[in-house]
């Protein structure tokens, strides 16, 4: 399976690895870093899936997924969310913001694969 992934996630080392990984798979992996025009490069990538941090400069992930869940223009793309903060309110936050799947870090880079994949066949 292939396709394109955008990933929002402000850690190198976390960029680094997941491009990594899904490329590998055969992936076109697009990253961005910056919260606060997040959604602005959801519309101009129009990915298949989105990997989206909680913690990132200028907007959290929770605001961005609200606002991209809010236009129905892209508001069924697949999310994947990440997050140091692993608690069960993270979790909670998220599903209420509309995440499809959700994972703390540190990950398997085989259950990230494994998700995404999941994720784009939905």
């Amino acid at each position: 399976m292939s396709g394109q992934v955008l990933l929002i996630e402000d850690e190198p080392n976390i960029i680094e690895a997941i491009s990594f990984i899904l490329s590998r798979d055969g992936w076109t992996v697009k990253t961005h870093s910056n919260g606060a025009d997040a959604v602005e490069m959801v519309k101009a990538r129009k990915p298949d899936v989105l990997i989206l941090d909680v913690m990132l400069p200028g907007k959290s992930g929770y605001d961005i997924l609200r606002e991209l869940r809010e236009d129905p223009e892209i508001n069924g793309l697949p999310v994947l969310m990440l997050t140091a903060r692993g608690q069960s309110k993270d979790r909670e936050i998220a599903e209420r913001a509309g995440c499809d799947a959700f994972m703390t870090k540190p990950f398997s880079n085989a259950d990230v694969l494994e998700t995404v994949r999941a994720l784009a066949a939905k």
